[in-house]
């Protein structure tokens, strides 16, 4: 069977001042597209849906315009489980309607979904936090652990209140007692989760700039090593950059965000991950790279003239835009950057003769004239950089104005 596995959707979301809809509508049919060229026979989407727990009216639409066309219609089983950005509530909320589109919608840990069937396939065995399914035109079952995010009040709630006892301890069990139960080499056997994971004794992942960090209290980070020997594959929500964490053999794997949504991420290649499994059997991952959306760039100039140039020719790209120059910014200066270019996002001024370690006080003369004493004290505060002559004529407009 094939499964195409992707999260961290974050639809609504926002770069600073700038609106993404226009770039979730074409990676999201870019998404659907791949599902029907690979001829999916299920889609694992891990989480962080929607960006935050109030989405937009724009944002709930393309959901579930998304969901309707990867599940075609109904004939495709989708699977999707709440992140740290979703309300719950809000994604178990049309679960009943969804499941006659083929659609299982899962917004609580260890939730437990009632067996049904549609034309196309059934839940034949469920618990909490576990399903299988029995799809058309395949002759084994498909078995998925599912742990949606949970915050230390849901952790309480559904796993209980235990403090000698680590999340990671409590995940460990929860899943080995899954799987020892359900799992066996007759069926694949998958798990998917929106958490916080690094391999054990690897190096510890960062989480995205500028998103909530997850931590679940003061319990210690989750491993892969607490994934059951039994599950094939991992599909994982919450980082933004495509990884595996696991082996080549039993894949445990962030499929990353479908577009670029922090300048830490500039540069990087989005994904969706593809897996062709079999019971008994190791899976294969092809990573798919998505083409849609607006490239990030963090760029440093020296000179306005060059600036201008390269804004002109990158026009359909957000920017973060270091210039580096002898003296600060003038207005002019800044009004013709941004009229080159609609997509800066930052613009960030950096004086070159400046040096945080040399120590440029002294004392000053505070009998002297105002005007001198502000440049005295502009020099000081700014590493010895005289005060230009926009500034003072800026200064001067401001001592002279009378109410």
């Amino acid at each position: 069977m094939k499964i195409l596995h992707t999260a961290d959707w974050h639809l609504g979301k926002r770069l600073d001042r700038f609106p993404r809809m226009e770039e979730q509508v074409m990676v999201m049919q870019e998404i659907a597209a791949i599902a029907d060229e690979q001829n999916a026979d299920m889609i694992l989407v891990a989480g962080d849906l929607f960006d935050n727990f109030n989405p937009g009216v724009e944002a709930v639409e393309l959901f579930y315009k998304t969901l309707k066309h990867l599940s075609r219609n109904g004939c495709r089983p989708v699977i999707a489980i709440s992140g740290n950005h979703d309300s719950p509530s809000l994604i178990d909320a049309p679960d009943p309607l969804a499941r006659e589109c083929g659609i299982i919608l899962i917004g609580h840990p260890r939730a437990h979904i009632a067996p049904f069937k549609t034309e196309y396939f059934e839940i034949t065995r469920s618990k909490e936090g576990f399903i299988e399914l029995k799809i058309e035109n395949l002759d084994f079952p498909v078995r998925i652990l599912h742990t949606p995010y949970a915050n230390e009040a849901r952790l309480k709630e559904y796993f209980g209140e235990n403090k000698e006892e680590e999340i990671n301890k409590v995940l460990s069990d929860t899943w080995k007692a899954l799987a020892e139960e359900f799992c066996d080499d007759t069926g694949v056997n998958l798990l998917t989760a929106h958490l916080y994971m690094n391999k054990k004794d690897g190096p510890v992942l960062e989480e995205p700039e500028g998103e909530k960090p997850i931590r679940i209290g003061n319990a210690d980070m989750i491993y892969s090593d607490c994934i059951p020997e039994q599950i094939q594959y991992t599909a994982l929500g919450h980082l933004h950059g495509f990884r595996n964490i696991g082996t080549a053999e039993k894949p445990v794997i962030y499929s990353s965000s479908p577009l670029c949504y922090s300048f830490s991420e500039a540069g990087q290649t989005k994904y969706v991950s593809m897996v062709e499994a079999f019971p008994g059997k190791n899976v294969s991952v092809e990573k798919k790279p998505l083409k849609s959306g607006k490239a990030l760039v963090r760029k440093i100039f020296s000179n306005v003239e060059d600036t201008v140039q390269w804004l002109k020719e990158n026009p359909n790209t957000f920017i973060e835009l270091t210039l580096e120059s002898e003296t600060f910014i003038t207005a002019d200066e800044r009004k013709l950057l941004y009229q080159s270019h609609t997509g800066i996002v930052h613009l960030i001024p950096k004086i070159k003769n400046l040096n945080p370690a040399e120590n440029h006080s002294h004392e000053m003369n505070l009998n002297q004239n105002i005007e001198p004493l502000f440049k005295d004290y502009f020099k000081s505060k700014n590493g010895g950089q005289e005060a230009n002559e926009e500034l003072m004529n800026l200064f001067n407009e401001i001592k002279n104005y009378k109410l």
